[in-house]
């Protein structure tokens, strides 16, 4: 096997994140659950909803961008795979991702729709509630992936995000087949509990098939998973099915399991939660940039929270620290 040239490869959801500061009552008024997130299914919705915030920010995002982004800042060698139209959000996508670090060369969508967007309303404690429009990501068919690119990285990296659409579904199935293929490595976040009630046997056949072998969830999602109500069975329900299994666990920190061991590392300290958008993210940035070069679960489970800190004690998803010299004082 050939030494990669890539740490991480990530196949997901390309959108432009859309953040404004909203407060409580707002966010019941547009009959929105605060800190969730929900799909809007029509660009007329997503324009009407858009007209609604008030000023923000605009930057690339999406799930498995973010980690990639992240993995870049700390120092890794990253490449994207997923789809935006020919739009003006489009091209903030690619400039923001390219200017990250990360390899991008996906072609653009003629057509509609548009490039997808996530309209985030911050809520003065710090929880993010999302809004997301898909749009052109979820059209990204298997002819548009760079099968030598995943062969070429130690990890492929699949957001479960994007496994709603058919599509996209059918593009990751034959990525994990090429990174299968080329033996590599595999990383699936489970990326939300509505994602996985719609998918949970797909799931649990890429887990029982030893499809996966890096699962990311949080509480939440590996209960949801497992259809239990405790983390710990939860995590024991899966552990022996896949080589690491990787829980966040808010403030009590992280854990991951390898072998039947199990590590676990606290919550690193945040002065101020301003904005959680893409804190698991960052976690998974963290926690495989450590791992691609060599470094111990603990390592990786302490590279990770601290990244995640850092995101959480401002507005948006990219870090604004040098990162590269936080891993440096945390790895050596």
């Amino acid at each position: 096997m050939t030494q990669p040239h890539y740490d991480v490869v990530a196949i997901g959801n390309a959108i432009v994140d859309i953040l404004a500061q909203a407060d409580d009552a707002f966010i019941a008024e547009q009959g929105m659950t605060k800190g969730a997130m929900q799909l809007v299914f029509s660009p007329e919705e997503a324009d009407a909803l858009y007209a609604k915030m008030g000023p923000g920010r605009e930057v690339s995002g999406g799930s498995a961008a973010n980690t990639l982004a992240g993995i870049a800042a700390l120092g890794g060698r990253t490449a994207f795979i997923g789809q935006v139209a020919d739009d003006q959000l489009g091209a903030v996508f690619a400039h923001d991702i390219r200017a990250a670090g990360v390899r991008y060369d996906t072609p653009v969508r003629a057509g509609q729709p548009t490039t997808g967007r996530c309209m985030i309303f911050v809520s003065p404690d710090g929880q993010r509630t999302m809004n997301t429009f898909l749009g052109a990501s979820h059209y990204l068919p298997a002819d548009a992936l760079d099968r030598s690119l995943i062969a070429d990285a130690a990890y492929l990296y699949i957001e479960g995000y994007l496994w709603d659409p058919e599509e996209p579904r059918a593009a990751m199935r034959a990525a994990i087949a090429v990174a299968r293929e080329a033996g590599r490595k595999i990383a699936f976040t489970a990326s939300a509990e509505f994602v996985i009630d719609r998918h949970r046997a797909d799931f649990h056949a890429l887990i029982d098939g030893g499809m996966i072998d890096v699962l990311f969830a949080n509480e939440a999602e590996i209960m949801a998973l497992t259809e239990t109500s405790d983390v710990d069975a939860a995590i024991a329900a899966v552990q022996d099915k896949v080589e690491t299994v990787v829980v966040t666990l808010a403030e009590k920190g992280a854990c991951a399991v390898r072998g039947g061991t199990r590590t676990t590392v606290p919550a690193a300290p945040v002065t101020q939660v301003v904005d959680t958008t893409g804190a698991g993210d960052l976690f998974a940035a963290g926690f495989l940039h450590a791992q691609a070069q060599g470094r111990d679960l603990e390592a990786s489970l302490t590279l990770g929270a601290l990244c995640a800190a850092e995101i959480i004690g401002h507005f948006g998803a990219r870090p604004q620290v040098d990162l590269k010299a936080l891993a440096a004082r945390t790895l050596g």
